[in-house]
């Protein structure tokens, strides 16, 4: 990679003086090394642009530096402005001090960044008693007082394995001189039956389907440090733990279906037989004279994260069906007596189910995202939008500090987050009615697109406990993203279902706050109890199913 070259600081008028004794042929020193800088910046532009994928906005960072940010004051206290006998804030009236109300400043104390020994919550008990001393014997320095004990002390060690350990029992054997008769010692009850613990197959899935590392970098790893397994074994066992674990998917699917907010999104993925599916299609439209198949080409992942009372499910789904068809398979199993889910998303069309049986949201974080694309061009402009969409966000990370009740952070929004949104829209309408704004150009599609969504992207205006932004989802499809990052395809749908299934139980467990790697033990271990009854083993309630030790 060539490096970035020295920056020319060069004005217009000296870049014209330049030319002229260039021309004249009356180039000095400082004129041949600035033309030498010129042709290194030529030269490692070319390459930049062969070599590298970035957006335009990157390069003109490359190219010219980073702006400097701006500095963000802190939010004001809202005790500052406090409410009348009316609701609204009091010595100011109107819709400028309802917007101003910023949330409170969370004032945490600064910490030292050690965990505390609370936070190792898998870390094996170890009690260790004092050599010489017990209560009650006589203090050992002054020889007056009697010893009692005091709360202990903890240190925490932290050591190191393969992902896979092996142990090996040498099992001693006789056999009689007389009949050959062979007699083998029995391992210890701690060995188990199987050479695969539900332990290990745990940890399989977790590394696969968490860690995103490939099975077969996984194998490599393995053989280093002496316990090799090959991928297809690995195969083996995953496919072991999902044969326990696909009732409690389909239980999952079940009570999503009855959520009250649903987030959806998807990604591209590729499946091997589906791409081989697409050659067949096109040379199928190739013969029939068409520029491309009919039938779709597309692959997708599709992450639904829904809230259920005061859990939260993520599934995910992964095929040639796109978000919104997904969603409306999932609402196949909704009761009819339920009221329509707040689905949250972005506004792709793909997106769209039957959109008569839900409330549609769209995320306000997506058209917030045009306008701070576009800052360096037109910074005034959308200075306004992006300063009155954080003083909302703002006001509904207060609301959530609070833990408001949906009906208490309708009401908050409604009283300062309505003004500011009421004032932007009026803001918005004025530059595409008044011409200030080149309808085609880059900063009127971004207004184009916040007037078209408005009622859509204003829901938590207008319903308690629709949401602002699509973020959640987002970030649960990055399991997805870093499994793609890592090894790039699946070769089945059937492999792709596996992959989907075991992500949305391991997803799941996260927003449970669930240790994922006993989940997936206690499912194998009790796969009868969980094929009888699988409500009873979701992951925020299985726990209450184990016998105790």
């Amino acid at each position: 990679m060539m490096k970035c070259p020295v920056k020319v600081q060069l004005s217009r008028e000296d870049g014209e003086a330049l030319r002229a004794r260039l021309a004249g042929d009356a180039l000095t020193a400082d004129d041949r090394r600035v033309l030498d800088h010129v042709l290194q910046w030529y030269f490692w532009l070319l390459f930049a642009l062969q070599e590298a994928t970035f957006s335009l906005k990157r390069l003109r960072a490359l190219l010219f530096g980073e702006k400097p940010k701006k500095r963000k004051d802190p939010p004001a206290d809202p005790s500052a402005a406090p409410r009348d006998s009316d609701g609204g804030a009091s010595g100011g009236g109107g819709a400028q001090a309802q917007g101003d109300r910023a949330p409170a400043a969370t004032a945490g104390r600064p910490g030292h960044g050690r965990r505390g020994a609370q936070a190792y919550r898998g870390a094996q008990y170890v009690e260790c008693r004092h050599e010489t001393l017990a209560a009650g014997e006589r203090c050992p320095v002054c020889g007056r007082g009697r010893l009692y004990r005091v709360a202990p002390g903890v240190d925490i060690r932290l050591d190191g394995h393969a992902l896979l350990s092996a142990v090996r029992y040498v099992l001693e054997k006789f056999r009689c001189s007389a009949c050959g008769q062979v007699f083998t010692a029995t391992a210890p009850a701690e060995a188990g039956a199987e050479k695969y613990s539900a332990r290990a197959r745990a940890v399989l899935v977790l590394g696969r389907y968490y860690l995103g590392v490939p099975l077969y970098r996984l194998e490599g790893y393995q053989a280093m440090v002496g316990v090799p397994v090959s991928d297809a074994t690995q195969w083996d066992q995953i496919e072991r733990v999902a044969d326990c674990g696909y009732p409690v998917f389909e239980q999952l699917q079940t009570l999503a279906a009855q959520g009250e907010v649903i987030y959806q999104d998807d990604t591209s993925v590729r499946l091997l037989s589906l791409l081989g599916e697409n050659l067949q299609m096109r040379a199928h439209a190739e013969a029939l004279g068409l520029s491309r198949p009919t039938e779709r080409t597309g692959m997708y992942t599709t992450a639904l994260v829904v809230k259920v009372g005061e859990q939260t499910i993520c599934l995910y789904y992964s095929g040639r069906s796109h978000a919104g068809e997904n969603l409306k398979a999932l609402l196949h199993g909704r009761q009819a007596e339920r009221d329509k889910p707040l689905v949250m998303s972005d506004a792709l069309s793909r997106n769209e189910a039957d959109e008569t049986s839900l409330i549609r949201c769209h995320c306000l974080a997506h058209g917030r995202r045009q306008f701070s694309e576009l800052e360096d061009v037109f910074p005034q402009e959308c200075q306004v939008v992006i300063e009155a969409l954080k003083r909302v966000f703002d006001h509904d990370e207060q609301a959530r500090n609070e833990q408001l009740s949906p009906e208490a952070r309708l009401a908050y929004h409604q009283d300062y987050s309505r003004p500011i949104m009421d004032e932007l829209k009026t803001w918005l309408d004025k530059q595409m009615d008044d011409r200030l704004v080149e309808p085609n150009s880059s900063l009127g599609k971004a207004i184009s697109y916040m007037q078209t969504h408005w009622e859509t992207l204003t829901r938590f205006l207008q319903i308690a406990g629709a949401p602002l932004d699509n973020n959640l989802v987002e970030r649960a499809l990055k399991l997805f993203i870093r499994q793609r990052k890592n090894s790039l395809f699946y070769k089945t749908e059937y492999s792709a279902y596996i992959a989907s299934m075991l992500t949305s139980l391991i997803a799941t467990c996260l927003h449970a706050g669930v240790n994922a790697l006993d989940y997936l033990v206690a499912l194998q271990e009790h796969r009868a109890e969980v094929f009888g009854d699988p409500a009873a083993w979701l992951p925020w309630n299985y726990d209450a199913n184990l016998v105790p030790p």
